[in-house]
């Protein structure tokens, strides 16, 4: 499968939330208020450390995901990747896509110098968990959040 990737467009947006949307996770997520996507693609594409990548095959996005680049005094002030909301389209999984993407994820973080990779996992998703393992990633860190 021949896979482009690129920067998303606002154009894009509608796909994108789409992919998001159709996730069972993200979908059962409680909402607070009417979601403005245009202006969170904004702030994403403006900002010179984020990179929102869509996937295309054939001319169709088939996956998406965003890459923010993270500086910081530890890992001797080197720079990491948080690789955030990757997702394939139902239709295109169990093809290589996400596996293509994720390699492609971490050679662009390693050409920028990254000193590491990492990304958060919701614990129920076991088989995510497992794909990103089979891809070197270790859990080696428990992750916490509080919703504001």
């Amino acid at each position: 499968m021949d896979l482009h990737f690129r920067t998303a467009r606002r154009e894009d947006v509608p796909v994108i939330v789409a992919m998001i949307n159709e996730d069972p996770i993200t979908a059962a997520r409680p909402s607070s208020g009417e979601p403005d996507y245009y202006a969170a693609f904004e702030a994403v594409d403006t900002d010179p450390r984020n990179e929102l990548i869509v996937v295309e095959s054939d001319g169709e996005v088939v996956g998406t995901m965003q890459i923010t680049y993270i500086p910081g005094l530890s890992r001797r002030g080197g720079e990491r990747a948080l690789i955030e909301a990757v997702r394939v389209a139902v239709p295109h999984r169990n093809r290589g896509i996400g596996r293509e993407m994720m390699r492609w994820a971490v050679e662009r973080a390693r050409e920028r110098g990254c000193a590491l990779v990492q990304l958060t996992s919701d614990k129920a998703r076991t088989e995510a968990h497992r794909f990103y393992g089979s891809l070197g990633f270790d859990a080696s860190h428990e992750g916490f959040k509080l919703l504001l």
